[in-house]
């Protein structure tokens, strides 16, 4: 366990190197004061499906101004797009071997129509730490700049295009069976859900496995 804090973007069923952070650091920033950024992980996931890997990404509204503060982003809701998403997820994962034992878990998620995307991804959150039995602390930023000079900002640095995302010496992803691995090479850093669904009950011990040094 590391002491010194890190500061995280919000992130929708974050990606298995945003989880190895939270066994690394006792005290995570979550930054709801930032300008929302499209194609992030702020809004979308990355699952494994028959084809390869899909992104599953919540829809917001869209704002008077171009720039809005991602505490302040709402989910739309003009498309089915939890539905979408959910069928998605039990097409990917229904064969995977704790599919059926953690289906509940997350299906509720997408029978319910929260209006902020940052409350959304935390409560995602929540349940996946109660899963991994993880307790760290969390805090949320109360203004873009106030953040500890001390915090790790890893805030852009985990990314779902790999060009835009930093090199990060404390994670090297680590192999797991996957739901189509006769089909594909080990596919890293994917969903939560990948992970989870496919690891249960040993999820844990693959991030400790990721963390390097």
């Amino acid at each position: 366990m590391n002491n010194q804090d890190i500061l995280l973007s919000t992130a929708y069923f974050p990606p298995v190197q945003y989880l190895s952070k939270l066994l690394m650091h006792s005290t995570i920033w979550i930054e709801a004061f930032e300008n929302f950024s499209k194609q992030t992980y702020r809004n979308r996931t990355i699952i494994l499906a028959a084809n390869g890997p899909e992104a599953l990404v919540v829809p917001v509204e869209k704002g008077r101004s171009r720039k809005q503060l991602i505490k302040d982003i709402r989910i739309s809701y003009d498309t089915n797009w939890q539905h979408i998403h959910w069928q998605a997820i039990v097409s990917a994962y229904q064969s995977s071997p704790f599919f059926e034992v953690l289906q509940d878990d997350f299906r509720l998620f997408f029978g319910t129509k929260p209006n902020f995307l940052l409350d959304f991804n935390e409560a995602i959150l929540e349940r996946v730490l109660n899963i991994l039995e993880l307790s760290p602390s969390f805090k949320q930023t109360a203004d873009f700049e106030e953040v500890p000079e001390t915090c790790l900002n890893f805030r852009d640095a985990i990314h779902p295009k790999p060009q835009k995302a930093l090199p990060d010496a404390h994670f090297q992803a680590y192999p797991y069976t996957q739901v189509f691995d006769d089909k594909f090479q080990f596919t890293p850093n994917l969903s939560c859900l990948d992970l989870l669904f496919n690891c249960g009950s040993e999820s844990y011990e693959v991030l400790l496995k990721s963390i390097v040094g």
